[in-house]
């Protein structure tokens, strides 16, 4: 039996409008519309919790005073985002759901004002998290999914192809310890991340091919021409983990979104060099070299983006939080993919959890949700994937409360669905 799937749109007017229908009529459809006031305060407490790196003492302030460096703290959070944003009607359906058994899955389409939100911590109930009643995805922009040109790529045709790994490449111009400098730090074979690609350098899967899988670790050779090539020559995913500069949402232009790689500056793109540097923005990925060349190519001629995406970098979902969500997560799905899973705001390192936190040193919190994601996008079904994961997260989180389990993490990460 298919298991009920609810469609919920939210849009901002002063009020945050709701409205939900039920895939097949499996429930009465139902709109709402919440008050500006407490959706606005919950929200300014979400983001006061967040991690901001570019802010003097924003880091550290996140990791250790913040509300989700403790349990009752980020609960605190939770509940008030459950009262302001889950809607009565709504709630009640989920929770007769639950009492039967029955996990739905919701597909959200947020408006931009509550794009952050963790939906999968909204604390309906003292002892229950959304995502212990339901799995949660996001609606990609009707807009990107139907475009006349979008050619998508079916996960059953290719989901033997090769995984290109983007990881941690070295920025030309920026050292390890700088602004756009590692990510993983030194990589060792033990590590989780190191061990899970020698799986499939093993399989003869991996893309950079490599016999020892710490070679594909802070490479100088991943730019974009290496990167269309290889998705030229086909694949079944691409997992990015790096640097994203996500665009300020008050510029409204979503698709100066930038994608860090080993580019330099001679490159041919859109986004402004930086130093030696030129990334790849999102307005490279949908528009290719329109304008910039002779005989422009196309973004998605240039870069055909395989079925599942998972961009592992600060805010790599930010396009969400504008009127028009043309970000890196479009661009994505405008170029081929059906899922793109990434990140709703800043993500710390392993080495700010262990020196910042106190995490213990053998703690990998960022390099065991890369693992969850990208097992994840090797199943069937990747949105229950890696909702089971969360809930063995939140598991933890609350019986031990330690800082290597805050959601500040591993709540993070949404999957948007074409």
């Amino acid at each position: 039996m298919t298991r009920p799937t609810v469609l919920v749109r939210m849009a901002d007017a002063g009020d945050v409008y709701v409205s939900w229908r039920w895939v097949a009529d499996s429930a009465p459809r139902g709109a709402s519309v919440l008050p500006e006031e407490a959706a606005m305060q919950a929200v300014s407490m979400l983001a006061a919790a967040l991690p901001r790196p570019a802010e003097p003492g924003g880091l550290e302030r996140a990791l250790t005073t913040g509300a989700f460096a403790s349990y009752e703290n980020e609960y605190l959070v939770a509940q008030a985002l459950s009262r302001a944003l889950l809607p009565y009607g709504l709630a009640a359906q989920l929770y007769e759901l639950s009492q039967r058994g029955v996990r739905p899955h919701i597909r959200l389409q947020p408006s931009p004002r509550v794009a952050q939100v963790p939906w999968e911590l909204i604390a309906p109930d003292r002892d229950i998290r959304l995502i212990d009643i339901a799995d949660v995805s996001l609606l990609a922009p009707a807009g990107i999914v139907q475009a006349p040109a979008r050619v998508a790529r079916s996960w059953a045709r290719t989901r033997a192809g090769p995984v290109i790994a983007v990881l941690d490449p070295r920025i030309p111009g920026f050292r390890a310890d700088s602004t756009l400098g590692s990510v993983l730090g030194r990589m060792t074979a033990d590590t989780p991340l190191a061990q899970r690609m020698a799986g499939y350098a093993a399989a003869g899967r991996l893309r950079p091919a490599a016999h020892d899988p710490i070679e594909v670790f802070r490479r100088t050779d991943l730019d974009r021409t290496w990167l269309g090539a290889a998705l030229s020559d086909g694949a079944s995913r691409l997992i990015y983990v790096g640097h994203v500069t996500a665009a300020i949402p008050e510029s409204g232009q979503s698709e100066d979104a930038e994608l860090h790689l080993a580019c330099t500056a001679d490159a041919v793109g859109f986004a402004a060099p930086t130093h030696t540097h030129r990334p790849l923005s999102a307005k490279d990925l949908l528009l290719g070299t329109h304008t910039l060349d002779t005989e422009p190519v196309a973004g998605p001629a240039l870069w055909p983006i395989p079925s599942r995406v998972a961009l592992i970098a600060c805010e790599s979902g930010g396009d969400l939080r504008f009127s028009e969500a043309l970000g890196l997560t479009a661009a994505m799905i405008n170029g081929g993919a059906e899922l793109v899973t990434a990140s709703r705001w800043a993500l710390p390192t392993d080495l700010a959890f262990q020196r910042i936190a106190g995490a213990p040193p053998e703690a990998h919190p960022l390099q065991q949700a890369i693992c969850a994601i990208d097992a994840a996008h090797e199943q069937p079904d990747p949105v229950t994937a890696l909702a089971e994961w969360q809930r063995a997260r939140l598991a933890a989180w609350r019986d031990e409360g330690r800082i290597e389990h805050s959601p500040m993490l591993w709540s993070a990460f949404a999957t948007v669905c074409a």
